[in-house]
């Protein structure tokens, strides 16, 4: 609630800023944003549908299954509670293998499931432990194959859209093993 406010301040000190200079310069940045941001949209769409329906035909044809039973002991590691239930574990495994596809339109889905199911779990109005390590693996997103981001690439003219594998795989890394460390040592100070 409090971003939606913080969200509007902005918006409307903007448009005061604006104002305040010559207006025609406002409403022709508006427009050309605009114009740019359908483009995007439309240039991301095929790579987006593609990738997402990668993820159904892997949940249909039952590799989202196997891919959970090669992650499950991992998973089991981290999420001690949840891989206990299988519906937890099978949304956390999808959720997790999206994420590696570089898919986070189709993670999201699979990560709330998850955190439902955990919320169900732990019973309490707080968050547990366990969620608080999801949402930290959802933000930080290990990627071995950052298609999103590549299609991005893609679509304003890279010649290799995937040659940024060696920088998000170290990236990757380094930023789930950062957010995983501080999840623990701020567990221990707050327990």
């Amino acid at each position: 609630m409090a971003m939606s406010y913080i969200w509007a301040l902005l918006v409307g000190l903007s448009l005061v800023c604006a104002l305040a200079g010559d207006g025609g310069d406002l409403s022709r940045a508006a427009l050309a944003g605009a114009g740019r941001a359908v483009e995007l949209g439309i240039s991301l769409t095929g790579s987006l549908c593609l990738w997402s329906g990668f993820s159904l035909v892997l949940e249909r044809s039952g590799l989202r299954a196997g891919l959970g039973r090669l992650l499950a002991p991992l998973l089991g590691r981290l999420f001690p509670k949840a891989a206990r239930d299988e519906a937890v574990l099978g949304a956390l495994c999808g959720n997790v293998t999206a994420n590696l596809l570089g898919l986070g339109n189709a993670a999201t889905p699979l990560g709330i499931e998850a955190l439902r199911g955990m919320q169900a779990q732990s019973g309490g109005d707080r968050a547990s432990d366990e969620m608080c390590r999801l949402v930290v693996l959802n933000t930080a997103s290990v990627q071995l194959l950052p298609t999103t981001v590549a299609a991005l690439r893609g679509s304003l003219g890279s010649a290799a859209p995937f040659d940024i594998l060696p920088a998000v795989w170290l990236c990757s890394l380094f930023s789930v093993g950062a957010g995983l460390g501080a999840a623990a040592l701020l567990r221990r100070l707050w327990p």
